[in-house]
């Protein structure tokens, strides 16, 4: 593999990191800040999601700024939200002014979901586009490791840990922001958007080191053509896109509805009721990083040689297998097999949901319209994880904990249907490959 890429990649990678270490840090603080500040189930719902509620508002925007300005601006600006995010919300003296640092925050999160993908999709050779791409989930997994394990260590350093546990977000925020100034920008962009063809070729020539001069003038041409072919010029809501617009919808509704944010935002509660103890279940929520983390390397490793639709129906069928054993276990008393359904169900997401969706979206659509369908994809996503994680709290308090967890289930049986009806297989292709595979060219 060309080494820049590698080092191109991983760098706007850490973008998931942030992501990942931000979004479940929350779950060792959540208990306490409801205490703190006195808040009800429906006050707290609303803290717990505030980052989600930037995340969507970041998400549904954050294409702009990486059409107008270009993919590595954005990424870099990422690194300043999350560098706010997470001092403002460790010295927050109220609820309102932490729900307003989570969620500045949060829209990081989802400018981040879109522009991270898109870049490393746009860089990646058409055989390695899945392992690399798939290296943001990778990130996210890790960061959810160390917000688990950092949570873990600063629960007993007194009356502010959960400050500290929200604030040391601060410093691998300031590292990303400055690599990211030492990467290049996208030669899809600097071609499709910026109209800028030498530049676009010098990033070409660094990609593809060993290709002549005349390769890459092809290779710029074919870039060019996919952008200005008839089907591909239209406005975005056209009935031209509506399968990749569907596509994108639906990974990422299901991809909530499976309950994954809901599990990671309130795993030391779900354990709780268990009747498991307070540190037991913090230990236990760190299993769920180990968990998520292995298992993401095994779903990066597949994704190039089994394909994305065939990691869906592996993770489709661990979803329906592990939700409906926790759903059980809750309704029967048998409490002691739901930390390992739990870990089943984050293993299944991590070799299905989780090592697709993101590589599955910066794939489907064409150049000139990607940026427009990863906010898509990602804004959908983002919606249902805010609705989700403010209701979950709600949801355990009014119903028994076993009905939440079929409902999710029964979420999961109609996307093993989804993935054999609809979804069509993207492994190998160059991204105009694909393009024209979906009727776009």
């Amino acid at each position: 593999m060309n080494p820049r890429i590698f080092f191109w990649s991983i760098t706007s990678a850490l973008a998931g990191f942030l992501f990942g270490f931000d979004t479940v840090v929350i779950s060792g603080a959540e208990q306490k800040i409801q205490a703190l500040w006195g808040l009800g189930a429906g006050m707290h719902g609303i803290a717990m999601a505030a980052a989600l509620y930037g995340t969507v508002i970041g998400s549904m925007f954050g294409g702009w700024p990486a059409d107008k300005w270009g993919r590595k601006p954005t990424l870099c600006f990422i690194g300043v939200l999350y560098l706010v995010g997470a001092v403002w919300s460790a010295l927050a003296g109220d609820v309102y002014s932490f729900i307003l640092a989570r969620a500045i925050g949060g829209l990081g999160i989802g400018a981040s979901t879109i522009a991270a993908p898109m870049y490393i999709s746009e860089i990646a050779p058409a055989d390695r586009r899945g392992l690399l791409t798939g290296m943001f989930q990778f990130n996210i997994v890790f960061g959810i490791l160390i917000a688990f394990l950092s949570n873990a260590l600063l629960a007993g350093t007194g009356e502010h840990a959960w400050r500290w546990m929200l604030g040391v977000a601060a410093f691998p925020s300031v590292i990303y922001a400055v690599c990211c100034l030492a990467i290049p920008e996208s030669p899809r962009w600097l071609l499709a958007r910026a109209g800028d063809r030498e530049k676009g070729l010098q990033v070409l020539r660094l990609i593809e080191p060993a290709a002549s001069e005349s390769q890459i003038v092809v290779r710029a041409a074919e870039i060019t053509a996919a952008v200005t072919s008839n089907a591909t010029a239209d406005h975005f809501w056209t009935r031209a896109l509506r399968v990749p617009i569907m596509l994108a919808f639906l990974i990422a509704f299901f991809n909530q509805l499976s309950g994954i944010n809901a599990i990671l935002y309130f795993a030391p509660r779900i354990f709780e009721l268990t009747g498991l103890g307070d540190k037991a279940a913090l230990l236990q929520s760190i299993g769920i990083g180990v968990t998520n983390l292995v298992f993401t390397f095994v779903g990066l490793w597949l994704i190039d040689r089994l394909g994305r639709r065939t990691l869906l129906y592996i993770g489709s069928f661990g979803y329906i297998a592990s939700l409906g054993m926790v759903s059980w276990a809750f309704f029967t008393g048998h409490y002691g097999i739901v930390p390992i359904c739990i870990f089943a169900f984050i293993a299944a997401h991590a070799i299905g949901q989780g090592a697709v969706i993101w590589v599955f979206i910066a794939e489907i659509f064409p150049n000139r319209h990607r940026a427009a369908g990863q906010a898509l994809g990602s804004s959908t996503h983002w919606i249902f994880a805010a609705l989700i994680t403010t209701f979950f709290p709600a949801m355990v308090t009014a119903f028994e904990p076993g009905y939440v967890f079929l409902f999710f289930a029964v979420m999961m049986v109609l996307q093993l249907l989804w993935v054999k009806t609809m979804v069509p297989e993207t492994k190998g292709q160059t991204l105009e490959a694909i393009q024209a595979q979906l009727g776009l060219a």
